[in-house]
């Protein structure tokens, strides 16, 4: 399948949309609200979790962030009006951070405060390396004001990952750890899958002796290995962590780990903009192309 994933990374972004479609329909909720909460209902009856996103890139105005915004305030209401066992993920960028960093904050910090009243959490995503320190930042900030209702995410395959644990060691540490999906160059990102495996454990292993709560987010069974090795050598709680995994990806594996008694939380994106979010997702990750290839074919297995 290597020569599978090569095609599509190289050449999604001149595939039409429809075809497009094809393979993201199984990732995406919906255009709509609706659909998101339709799929969280889902999830929650399988003992899932979920995480809702609202789908939108390239923010230029603030009236887009502050619209954002607005959606961001109706996921979390209806969340609370529908009973779901869910949260919110947000994108800095979306909340104008490319556009004036203040204004960016003050929005995210509304958010969060929205969701302190209404008892949730809001995860604020990490997007490409120029975003990191900004991102950070938020989440120092936030966390102090609103402990237990915010956090924040860090990518194994950043060489920074480890200093950045021991930074924000000095307060509550609530982190979703993924591998990380953006093309950043070698001098500040590991490209061997062999090292970001090896760091992304490394990195957990950290987290777990600071007693940090953390989102696994991962499809590779290898990495699933070694956490459930680390939470029986610390002795962690089915409460004090999660794993994550993205909507329609590798579902045997999500029931695998449910039925272990484990917590699992599944990513639910939705929105019109569907098409920028997928081609980046099957640019960065053709292991979701390959999935989606499987199920067309009516094929199973990894």
């Amino acid at each position: 399948m290597g020569l599978l994933n090569f095609l599509i990374s190289k050449s999604i972004m001149y595939i039409p949309g429809p075809i497009v479609g094809l393979f993201a329909k199984s990732y995406i909720a919906g255009p709509n609200l609706y659909d998101a909460v339709k799929v969280t209902h889902e999830m929650n009856n399988k003992n899932m979790m979920a995480t809702i996103d609202i789908l939108g890139e390239f923010i230029s105005t603030k009236d887009e962030a502050k619209y954002f915004k607005e959606r961001c305030i109706e996921i979390l209401d209806t969340i609370d009006k529908e009973g779901l066992d869910a949260n919110l993920s947000l994108k800095p960028t979306q909340m104008g951070l490319l556009l004036d960093k203040q204004f960016a904050f003050d929005n995210i910090r509304e958010i969060v405060a929205h969701a302190k009243s209404l008892n949730n959490f809001v995860r604020i995503d990490m997007e490409d390396s120029p975003c990191t320190d900004d991102t950070l930042e938020f989440y120092r900030k936030l966390r102090e004001e609103f402990p237990g209702h915010v956090g924040t995410v860090l990518q194994a395959y950043l060489r920074r990952t480890p200093d950045d644990i021991e930074k924000l060691s000095d307060g509550p540490l609530n982190f979703r750890l993924c591998k990380g999906i953006y093309n950043e160059p070698r001098k500040i990102a590991y490209k061997d899958p062999y090292i970001i495996n090896r760091n992304y454990t490394y990195c957990l292993e950290k987290l777990f002796q600071k007693r940090a709560y953390v989102g696994i987010a991962t499809h590779d069974e290898k990495l699933v290995f070694e956490a459930l090795r680390l939470i029986e050598k610390y002795d962690y709680k089915k409460d004090e962590y999660e794993f994550q995994m993205l909507l329609g990806v590798d579902e045997e594996l999500r029931e695998i780990i449910v039925s272990a008694g484990h917590r699992l939380r599944v990513y639910v994106p939705f929105g019109k903009d569907w098409l920028p979010y997928s081609r980046r997702r099957l640019k960065e990750n053709p292991n979701i192309g390959r999935h989606a290839l499987r199920q067309l074919l009516g094929l199973h297995g990894n």
